[in-house]
């Protein structure tokens, strides 16, 4: 519970009309069925829905108070109003008042960029926990307070959510927080009022392009997180990518950088690779690791820099790197008694899935075939349909195009569009299977000892979503079990 006032501590108001700002909050809350006794409700206006379309509902229901952007024509006796420019951004500075600024109290470390931001945040996590620190992670996949796993719905939670978490996490007695941080959460500000000891940037590439409608929107979301970073704050970018440099521009962040291919000040190269692993050399020390891939080595090479900025000694940030193994639906893979290597991966942007079929096939002796079942999302970015079934049907033996989240949309039209970046010389290696769970069952029938499966697009997701329903599905699992038939 807290004074309205409090609450409203660095919110910038227009201005306050009716009720008390000295009134007991019990609640905040932006969806009107949240709303109970002296419950603070924010009318967060959105693509969809519009909080203040439920002010009135909100009311009725005990909300005592109600911030929002514009007014309600029906202003009623004893709720206070409370008129701002950004619902969101208020939503966020009295998310952490109520909480205590939680973020405050412990070493937080925001993930961003297109692909590595799961990998980066939850091997940040474990090299932590190995070292004895109680750690937190807010990831795509799970949020982990110390031991305790929660289920993850979205890649940056809600700005309430984030700091309920955070909350969470200094009373387990957590020193640590690593999060990953989605362009998303930064453009609807989720993240703002939070205090980052750090940042990193992995990469940009082509994603998310329903949401920001351009490229250049896209990255300018990217870099407002640097831009925001405090002074005592540290900022790690990626100088391979060409945005790297474009992130830290504006930042008041110490500035580091990390790169397999440019002048850096973590530098690292993969001297040897395996599927069982990588030589590396970081700062002119040799590393043998456990994950694969260059993506890999650069995402390890950023746990190592980021480790380095957090006050770990090399020696052990290096023996601990070494330790790391691969993130669910990450580049997992299983070998069948049959001697079939099967990999699961969530590669769901073009980039990220060239790079998944270029390092398989950096290692394979091209004596055994690659096989690519892939499918990309409904009611997401379509421009990038075309584009991976392209690099899939080019660079793989035979591929298998199938339904991946249609969501909302018809499987069929997501697989017609996918067709279509098929080059004709590559027309003969693909083939469409709609059910997932049949075109995984024919990858596993078309292979023989020693020849590869990739199974991309979905990784650690445990569901299927149609139609707003989500039903069990695990690629691991079933591919698993269709191996051993």
């Amino acid at each position: 519970m807290k004074k309205l006032n409090e609450l409203l501590y660095k919110a910038k108001m227009i201005s306050v009309t009716g009720g008390d700002l000295e009134l007991t909050v019990t609640k905040i809350a932006f969806d009107s069925r949240e709303v109970s006794k002296g419950t603070l409700f924010v009318a967060i206006p959105g693509t969809v829905v519009d909080g203040h379309d439920y002010i009135s509902q909100a009311i009725k229901d005990g909300a005592s108070a109600v911030i929002c952007e514009r007014l309600p024509e029906d202003i009623q006796s004893g709720v206070t109003y409370i008129l701002v420019e950004d619902s969101n951004k208020a939503l966020a500075i009295v998310a952490s008042n109520f909480y205590d600024n939680p973020s405050s109290k412990l070493k937080l470390v925001g993930v961003t960029g297109t692909n590595g931001k799961t990998t980066i945040a939850t091997l940040l996590y474990t090299l932590f926990k190995n070292l004895g620190y109680e750690v937190g992670l807010l990831s795509t996949v799970v949020i982990k307070v110390g031991d305790v796993d929660y289920n993850a719905t979205h890649t940056t939670p809600d700005s309430l959510t984030i700091n309920h978490y955070l909350n969470e996490m200094v009373e387990a007695g957590c020193e640590y927080c690593f999060m990953e941080v989605s362009s998303h959460g930064i453009v609807q500000m989720r993240t703002h009022s939070l205090e980052f000891d750090g940042g990193i940037f992995t990469n940009l590439t082509h994603d998310h392009l329903d949401y920001h409608k351009t490229f250049a929107e896209y990255r300018n979301a990217k870099k407002a997180f640097f831009d925001q970073l405090p002074k005592g704050a540290f900022a790690i970018t990626n100088v391979d990518d060409k945005n790297g440099l474009i992130m830290t521009q504006n930042t008041g962040a110490t500035i580091k950088t990390y790169g397999l291919k440019n002048v850096a000040d973590y530098k690292a190269e993969v001297l040897e690779s395996q599927f069982s692993g990588m030589l590396m050399k970081i700062n002119q020390r040799e590393i043998w690791v456990q994950l694969i891939g260059l993506f890999n080595a650069s995402n390890l090479l950023a746990v190592y820099a980021a480790a380095i900025q957090l006050g770990v000694r090399e020696e052990d940030a290096l023996l601990e790197v070494s330790k790391l193994t691969s993130v669910a639906g990450r580049f997992q893979y299983v070998v069948s008694s049959k001697k079939v290597t099967a990999i699961v991966d969530y590669a769901h942007t073009p980039d990220a899935l060239k790079n998944v079929i270029e390092t398989i096939n950096s290692i394979r002796t091209y004596n055994e075939k690659l096989i690519t079942v892939v499918g990309c999302g409904g009611n997401r970015d379509k421009t990038k349909r075309p584009e991976m079934a392209q690099i899939a049907s080019e660079l793989s033996n035979k591929v298998i195009f199938t339904s991946d989240n249609p969501r909302f949309e018809d499987p069929v039209v997501i697989l017609e569009e996918m067709e279509k970046g098929v080059e004709p010389q590559n027309t003969m290696k693909t083939i469409v299977v709609e059910d997932r769970k049949q075109a995984i069952k024919l990858a596993c029938q078309q292979a023989e000892a020693g020849d590869i499966i990739l199974i991309a697009g979905k990784g650690h997701e445990t569901y299927q979503e149609i139609k707003g329903v989500r039903n069990h599905f695990n690629d691991l699992e079933i591919v698993t079990e269709f191996l051993e038939q």
